[in-house]
């Protein structure tokens, strides 16, 4: 696929890493011996790396921590030596400690209270970033809506296209998801009952030891590459409510037909009943309709939709 994004443009990823602790929440900064500075750990893309892999990488080698991606936060856009750098950030729960280890790019590390944290910070930008980190819920539920992988084209009528297996860059694809989807921890898993579904995330389920639910109202049968039939998917949408209403981690696989009913009615279940807190609530991901193994994450907290993003698996 062609990057429409500038070749000046240096791409990065970090997080606001976060923990409780005795005294209330506490997050983690790193210092540059280089720059003498303090600041949250991030860092550049390696090629070809999708960037929530930067930014989990670069946690665990600045900070020598494993963390579980939370909500999206806003990215940071400066100039370094006349080039644009462009870092997006995640909040992120500390989930494991690897150990740290000074070196000379970052040789301290510090774990300290929200206020404590912006009056040590070296640039405003990070404070900005700190600010909005502590305005919302960092302990968040993810919901994630996929679409499931590359599976060739439909032959055949309903029952053998429910057999359809994925392709080889289907099948090359799902693995990469199971390595993506896992850096937002472990969620129930449901599919559509068709095969390019189940074994979309057959990898994660499989690394994560969850089983595949197979839900037959979020099957499809009409097939990808067809038009549109006249169903509306009313029982897709119900259950999505009903899943919504759960609260738990959950990611569900489907397909390009009922996934734009799907995502509306989570949306809606987020806002119904709900006490919305101030502000205009995160809408959907703008964006064409989700590709093939492309998903959206909703992050919610206590029943409210807090974040929203789209991930497709060229970053």
């Amino acid at each position: 696929m062609a990057s429409d994004r500038p070749q000046d443009t240096i791409r990065a990823a970090g997080a606001v890493v976060w923990r409780s602790g005795q005294d209330g929440m506490q997050v983690v900064l790193v210092h540059r011996p280089k720059y003498d500075d303090w600041s949250f750990p991030k860092g550049k893309s390696e090629q070809g790396e999708h960037l929530l892999f930067t930014a989990t990488r670069e946690v665990a080698e600045e900070a020598g921590l494993r963390v579980v991606l939370g909500r999206r936060l806003t990215s940071c856009q400066y100039e370094v030596d006349g080039r644009r750098k462009k870092v997006r950030y995640w909040a992120a729960r500390c989930a494991e400690s690897l150990g740290f280890t000074p070196n000379r790019e970052i040789d301290n590390l510090a774990w300290l209270g929200v206020p404590q944290a912006a009056v040590l910070l070296s640039y405003e930008r990070d404070r900005i970033l700190l600010a909005e980190f502590a305005a919302a819920p960092a302990d968040t539920v993810p919901l994630i809506l996929l679409r499931h992988a590359e599976a060739g084209t439909k032959v055949g009528g309903a029952e053998t296209d429910l057999a359809r297996p994925l392709d080889r860059q289907g099948l090359a694809d799902a693995k990469l998801l199971a390595e993506l989807l896992s850096l937002y921890g472990s969620c129930r898993v449901i599919s559509s009952a068709a095969e390019r579904c189940i074994a979309s995330v057959r990898p994660y389920a499989e690394a994560t030891g969850t089983a595949v639910e197979i839900e037959p109202e979020f099957t499809a049968t009409s097939g990808d590459d067809q038009p549109d039939d006249d169903r509306d998917y009313q029982s897709a949408a119900r259950r999505m409510a009903e899943l919504v209403a759960l609260r738990q981690p959950t990611l569900i696989c489907a397909h390009r037909e009922n996934l734009p009913v799907m995502l509306g009615a989570a949306m809606t279940a987020f806002g119904a009943g709900a006490d919305v807190p101030p502000g205009p609530p995160p809408g959907p991901p703008r964006g064409p309709p989700l590709g093939k193994g492309s998903f959206v994450v909703l992050q919610s907290a206590d029943g409210v939709l807090v974040s929203s993003e789209r991930q497709d698996l060229t970053e």
